[in-house]
């Protein structure tokens, strides 16, 4: 007598208890924890803004970054307090003149006899190129960098590209100016900036 035979369910009639996850829902998911990751490191960036330096911190020259209001103004009060000996005034459009500067300023040509005026920058990038130089040619070995709060993390980052060791950075920011980028710009640049720099971009 034969015995009967067990009858087993196939693998594939199975229920599946795995869940699949489409690749919509992956790429949402993702972009969600990279929002999320976005936000946490915009309100580290908005409270973490830097300040003023003190004028009673002494650097062997002064380098304004144009582009926002209050920064000619913030250099020209670091050497009027003798807080620095020169400065560098950066990314200056080719017509301007020291004249110029001191009309817009509404101060005396004589305030700006220990200014360079920087012709070579268009960008965060080749302002830090243009002040590397200048540097160099000075024998600078220490530098207040003056710019708005907003922009000045990636200023410094373009700075530490070219800057050779053992030049002391002192940041200056006057405040985010109304009407530039929002704050969330310039973390975003600062963000793509800093990757690019990591992959070894230029």
């Amino acid at each position: 007598m034969s015995r009967p035979q067990t009858i087993r369910p196939s693998k594939r009639s199975r229920p599946s208890h795995k869940k699949r996850i489409s690749l919509p829902g992956a790429f949402l998911r993702l972009a969600a924890t990279l929002t999320l990751c976005w936000g946490a490191g915009l309100i580290w960036f908005s409270l973490t803004l830097p300040d003023p330096a003190p004028l009673n911190v002494r650097t062997d020259a002064v380098v304004v970054l144009t582009g926002g209001k209050g920064r000619l103004a913030r250099g020209l009060d670091v050497l009027q307090a003798k807080a620095a000996r020169r400065m560098l005034v950066s990314g200056v459009a080719p017509i301007t003149t020291r004249a110029d500067l001191a009309e817009a300023a509404q101060v005396p040509l004589a305030r700006l006899a220990a200014t360079d005026l920087g012709y070579g920058a268009v960008d965060t990038r080749t302002n830090a190129e243009e002040t590397a130089g200048w540097i160099a040619r000075g024998n600078h070995k220490s530098l207040r960098l003056v710019t708005s709060a907003g922009h000045m993390r990636r200023a410094r980052l373009e700075l530490a590209r070219v800057l050779p060791p053992g030049i002391k950075v002192i940041p200056d920011a006057v405040p985010h100016e109304q009407g530039a980028p929002g704050i969330p710009w310039e973390y975003s640049k600062y963000l793509l900036r800093r990757a690019a720099l990591l992959a070894g971009v230029d």
